[in-house]
């Protein structure tokens, strides 16, 4: 009985192939770049002494597609996330314009928006107009005495954003212990007001830090105080 032809195992195409299929697509480089950094280029020999420098201006070439290919994959990370903040954003507005009495508005940024923002607590607080009055910390509205934002914010900021600090009882109250990271947003209902603030806390160390953009944070802060301010107004 004749021996079987052994199997031919599956290493791919050979050198000959390779060179026959690129001579017949010579636009395969082309419609491929990225696989320009794969190949290795054969070293010009231009006797001793004479360095290929078409060699070094070729693997010059192969890092900046890398670094480019880098930005290009960071710049669409950050676009997907801010998107992302965009819609939550956006919901949380949404859902405080479905409150029908001023206590169910704070009701709903103090509780509904954690969720939608995917925040562990959030903090609603102002300022005493001149003394704490008793209790004034048991409900999900917080009142702090006088200069205490200020002191929050570093002084005049706007936001903040603490990357990895814990949170104050007297913000967060029962939930400050699990607090790693804080966004704070201050709020400004009236000139003669007393001075508010917007506390998010994560868990998470590093969830809010001085690179993100700041810029829908202040959006939602000005959009709680206008819904405020509208409640306010009407009674």
């Amino acid at each position: 009985m004749a021996d079987r032809e052994p199997a031919r195992r599956n290493v791919g195409p050979t050198p000959d192939e390779v060179e026959l299929y690129l001579r017949a697509h010579p636009e395969f480089l082309v419609e491929h770049p990225d696989l320009i950094h794969l190949l290795v280029p054969p070293e010009a020999k231009r006797g001793d002494g004479v360095i290929d420098m078409q060699r070094f201006m070729l693997e010059r070439v192969r890092a900046d597609m890398v670094k480019l290919q880098t930005e290009q994959n960071d710049i669409l990370a950050t676009s997907r996330s801010n998107l992302t903040s965009q819609g939550r954003i956006h919901g949380s507005i949404l859902r405080m314009l479905e409150a029908r009495t001023l206590e169910e508005l704070i009701e709903i940024i103090t509780t509904d928006m954690a969720a939608k923002l995917d925040v562990d607590t959030v903090a609603l607080a102002f300022e005493a107009l001149d003394r704490l009055p008793p209790g004034g910390n048991r409900g999900t509205l917080k009142i702090v005495a006088r200069g205490t934002i200020d002191r929050f914010m570093g002084g005049t900021k706007e936001i903040v954003l603490l990357p990895d600090a814990a949170g104050d009882p007297a913000l967060f109250g029962g939930a400050a212990t699990l607090v790693r990271s804080q966004a704070l947003l201050r709020l400004q209902l009236r000139r003669d007001a007393p001075l508010g603030l917007l506390a998010f806390g994560s868990r998470t160390a590093g969830k809010f830090h001085s690179g993100q953009g700041t810029e829908l944070l202040g959006f939602l802060a000005k959009a709680v105080e206008l819904c405020i301010r509208g409640w306010l107004d009407r009674g």
